[in-house]
């Protein structure tokens, strides 16, 4: 089969009873096919030259956050610094790039959460998004051990906590599966004393450990990742898929990194 398109993230399905994960490939916004069943065969990707912005379709010589243009980029609500740094929002100061987009995305209930890729991170998403946050950090396990009611208090908790406890993945050793065993429990103090009272009474007392298995015959031993700016033309069998990775062998290409390009794909 052959899809033409351009690349946006893979689209994930994610079952909480075995922890499954089901990847398809995305172009264009839309499903194209099922990853899993490509496992063990060869693909191949031809990169067209064009990159086109993911948000107003405008032709652009390179990307940012998801495959926007630059001038998206600095316009854009969801391309705003405090996007990355939620601690800093500046909302209430009356100078949000879009007041009505910042009420429907931060103003709604966010995760604290603690996941297990490479070592044990603290992290925060939305909360209907969680699962698809661990799958696509490549998380083996992942808690969330607590709700906050916006983005900004969230972030807050998580910076107390990312003074001593990590909110990075190292994504090499992720790939290799490479995987830190202390248990999740020793951190989840660490969090605790961390945080202020008012923090401490947004966490939660039942927390269930959520696993996750992901589509790989063989883990790198040496991770090399490749573009498709320098290689635009690949075939090659598909070991496996891992946070936002296709893993070929000992090379790997983030599919997340290259959204907006326009490419062929065979299978």
């Amino acid at each position: 089969m052959s899809y033409i398109g351009t690349l946006r993230k893979m689209q994930t399905e994610y079952d909480p009873e075995s922890g499954n994960l089901q990847y398809f490939l995305t172009l264009d916004n839309n499903r194209s096919c099922s990853l899993n069943e490509l496992i063990g065969q060869e693909i191949s990707i031809s990169f067209s030259g064009k990159i086109f912005c993911t948000f107003c379709g405008s032709k652009t010589k390179k990307t940012f956050s998801d495959g926007l243009c630059y001038r998206c980029l600095i316009t854009l609500p969801q391309a705003d610094m405090c996007i990355m740094k939620p601690h800093e929002c500046h909302y209430d100061k009356g100078t949000c790039r879009d007041e009505e987009w910042g009420q429907k995305h931060c103003f709604q209930d966010h995760t604290l959460y603690l996941s297990r890729s490479s070592c044990v991170k603290i992290g925060i998403t939305r909360k209907y998004q969680q699962f698809t946050r661990w799958a696509d950090q490549g998380a083996i396990e992942a808690m969330a051990i607590g709700t906050f009611p916006n983005r900004k208090e969230v972030g807050m908790a998580e910076k107390a906590i990312s003074a001593e406890l990590s909110d990075r993945t190292n994504w090499r050793n992720m790939l290799k599966n490479i995987i830190t065993d202390k248990p999740f429990h020793e951190y989840q103090e660490k969090a605790k004393e961390l945080l202020d009272e008012q923090q401490i009474a947004n966490l939660h007392e039942d927390i269930k450990v959520y696993k996750f298995n992901y589509p790989v015959i063989r883990y790198p031993e040496k991770v090399k990742s490749f573009k498709l700016d320098k290689v635009p033309v690949f075939s090659k069998e598909l070991s496996g898929i891992k946070g936002q990775y296709l893993i070929f062998g000992d090379e790997v290409i983030n599919m997340r990194s290259h959204s907006g390009y326009e490419v062929t794909v065979n299978c």
